[in-house]
């Protein structure tokens, strides 16, 4: 079995990966909230631990690995964004607008990464179908003394757990200083944070033993792993933006809860997204949401590869350069791999590449390797692989087939036109030259003349096409 090895952000090391138990991996990844379109930088996460979930499908059985990545459905934004709304003249209450934009905002996102290619989890919890567990492990954690309830919050005591800040590398009162902490009279410390918050009339809310409120965004993770995972489960990730504070938070919260438990062994992190070497930002005019890039035209598979021409630890740079370069390669791939080709495993050494901490750069270079001396069966495994589709499923990768029909009969023959085209095609990506130019001349004395044009392969058909002719070259 190949050997697995990850870079721990809790050891700062890269390890071997044994799971607690090889019959049934399980993951956790922070998913979205849930008030608008998915942008780019929300995608590379999504796709990062999708390769990892595929990963831990091909080495330990597809029956073996369980994903959990939620659903954060009650927050502010969502309730600013419905009050938004509702100001504007929307029909229904806060909480009809609320709940209709969640299910909307749901519903992008899934047709979003389903466009790039990302296999949906196993598990995909919605917070508020998990009020309950969350209420159970607050009011726990304020019988073992590790929290406090104050105005009608309920409030965790980060001094009460002497590891906090070991994830990211700080001691606590290194990271009162500037940090993303809410100041409340109330608090007993500065960076003691929130598990249980009330709720006005108009916002969501739930009954609870400290009065109707609704949950702290950081409790609501721990609780959601603890009911599908369990108190100790093998892998953690998300975006590295989440380090301080939440991750921080919920490994404080789960061990004070569950003592007992080992909560996540392995804390995976992926660095952040840039544009054109800037961050992303709607005030430099480089904001954009994976459906602004699929509406432009850019096949879902080349954001995917873009993504993963990039080590998930380091920092990402969407470039149009990028952009030209994924598309081209794909093309190659699928142009290979069209047809009756029958799937190769992917052998030990190339997947040594994904299996030392996702070097999934290192893996399409292996790939791209055998595409160039034709191994057909193997780079469309090494693709399925990666996540990516079978060339029948993909049109974009043929140009478009350019058919000018001067005998007024292209529509009848179109099938039998296009055959010949891609036919020609694959010959000159396969650099077989000489015996392009011969099926060029025969398709000439059939009544097809063929050109290359930026968009793909040209035919024009003539007075003289003789559908007989053409039947015989295909």
């Amino acid at each position: 079995m190949v050997t697995i090895r990850l870079t721990n952000s809790k050891t700062r090391k890269k390890e071997d990966f044994v799971p607690l138990d090889p019959a049934d991996v399980r993951m956790y990844v922070c998913g979205p909230t849930v008030y608008d379109r998915a942008h780019l930088g929300n995608a590379r996460p999504v796709v990062v631990f999708d390769v990892l979930y595929r990963l831990l499908r091909h080495v330990y059985g597809a029956d073996h690995v369980t994903y959990v990545r939620n659903f954060t459905d009650v927050d502010d934004k969502i309730n600013a964004e419905a009050l938004r709304r509702q100001q504007a003249g929307a029909p229904g209450t806060l909480e009809d607008l609320i709940r209709q934009r969640t299910k909307e905002t749901i519903a992008w996102y899934h047709a979003d990464m389903d466009a790039l290619g990302a296999l949906r989890p196993d598990h995909e919890p919605r917070a508020t179908e998990y009020i309950g567990q969350m209420v159970a492990m607050t009011a726990a954690l304020i019988a073992k003394g590790h929290a406090y309830e104050a105005s009608g919050h309920v409030l965790f005591r980060v001094r009460s757990y002497k590891d906090y800040g070991r994830l990211s590398g700080r001691s606590v009162d290194d990271m009162i200083a500037g940090a993303r902490v809410e100041v409340a009279p109330f608090k007993e410390d500065p960076m003691d944070f929130v598990l249980w918050k009330p709720s006005s009339a108009e916002e969501p809310g739930w009954d609870s033993p400290w009065g109707r409120g609704r949950p702290g965004w950081h409790i609501e993770c721990s609780a959601m792993s603890h009911e599908l995972l369990g108190e100790s489960f093998d892998i953690h990730g998300g975006g590295l933006d989440l380090q301080f504070p939440h991750h921080e938070n919920e490994i404080a919260q789960s061990a004070c809860a569950h003592p007992h438990g080992a909560f996540a062994r392995y804390w995976l992190h992926n660095e952040m997204l840039q544009v054109e070497g800037k961050k992303m930002s709607k005030s430099l005019g480089n904001f954009f949401t994976v459906r602004d890039l699929l509406d432009q035209g850019i096949p879902g598979e080349v954001i995917r590869f873009v993504f993963l021409m990039t080590h998930y630890r380091s920092p990402m740079d969407w470039t149009e350069k990028k952009r030209e370069e994924a598309e081209s390669i794909l093309r190659q791939w699928f142009r290979l791999t069209d047809g009756h080709v029958e799937e190769e495993d992917v052998p030990d050494w190339m997947l040594d590449h994904l299996a030392n901490d996702l070097n999934t750069a290192g893996f399409l270079a292996a790939v791209h390797q055998m595409a160039t001396v034709g191994k057909a069966g193997l780079v469309k495994g090494a693709m399925r692989l990666l996540g990516f589709p079978e060339a029948h499923m993909v049109e974009w990768f043929r140009g478009r087939p350019v058919i000018v029909s001067l005998a007024g009969s292209s529509a009848a023959h179109f099938p039998e036109v296009r055959a010949l085209l891609l036919k020609w095609q694959a010959l000159r990506d396969a650099k077989k030259f000489g015996e392009a130019d011969t099926l060029k001349a025969s398709a000439e004395v059939a009544g097809l003349r063929l050109a290359v044009t930026k968009n793909g392969p040209h035919a024009e058909i003539t007075e003289s096409f003789s559908r007989s002719k053409l039947e015989a070259l295909i």
